[in-house]
């Protein structure tokens, strides 16, 4: 049977090098996409990462399972992404429309019958939109943006969220309701582009 997070934290506690490896393996990615999205630079977001991992290591001693171990993760990810990003404000992070999409592995020989894969243009299509709506969700203030990412792209729930964020469920229902009106308002344009 796997051990769950909280056991194999509790084992890492106990000194147990393997579990704290397992736990690494399991959260790195989710975690360094998170702070990328937080951060908007992959290698301000490879040492957040590291730095996370390196709190949770060093406070090995002090955890005890109060909460999902995610939700203790996570937190010491959001303060360090928020820090960052506070930190690096005359720095701006824009995303270039300017990136080539490769399509050499694409193109069709002439005689085959067309596969259901997106063409180069709707990927392109799909590559502009997905740049907006990260434009849009890094504009937004900085806890409504860890509030949206944590919920849309984490999928934590909000008792989760509120934990990691310090705040209570009413007070998150309200900050992503805000985020999410703005996100409205601000992506009218795309949504009314694509006919819906």
């Amino acid at each position: 049977m796997a051990r769950t997070d909280v056991q194999l934290m509790l084992d890492v506690k106990a000194g147990d090098e393997q579990s704290f490896e397992l736990l690494l393996r399991k959260y790195r990615t989710p975690l360094v996409n998170f702070l990328y999205r937080m951060v908007r630079d992959t290698a301000v977001a490879e040492d957040l990462a590291q730095e996370v991992f390196l709190r949770v290591y060093r406070a090995r001693n002090e955890y005890a399972p109060s909460a999902k171990f995610t939700t203790w993760m996570f937190r010491i990810a959001t303060n360090l992404a928020l820090n960052s990003v506070r930190d690096n404000r005359h720095r701006r992070m824009d995303i270039s429309m300017d990136q080539t999409v490769n399509a050499g592995d694409d193109e069709q020989p002439a005689m085959e019958v067309p596969d259901r894969a997106p063409t180069i243009e709707q990927k392109l299509v799909a590559r502009t939109r997905s740049v907006m709506i990260l434009r849009a969700v890094h504009a937004l203030p900085e806890k409504q943006r860890a509030a949206v990412l944590l919920h849309k792209y984490q999928e934590l729930d909000y008792d989760e969220i509120a934990r990691i964020l310090e705040c209570s469920e009413s007070a998150l229902k309200s900050l992503l309701f805000r985020a999410y009106e703005t996100l409205r308002t601000e992506l009218a344009p795309l949504v009314s582009s694509i006919g819906v």
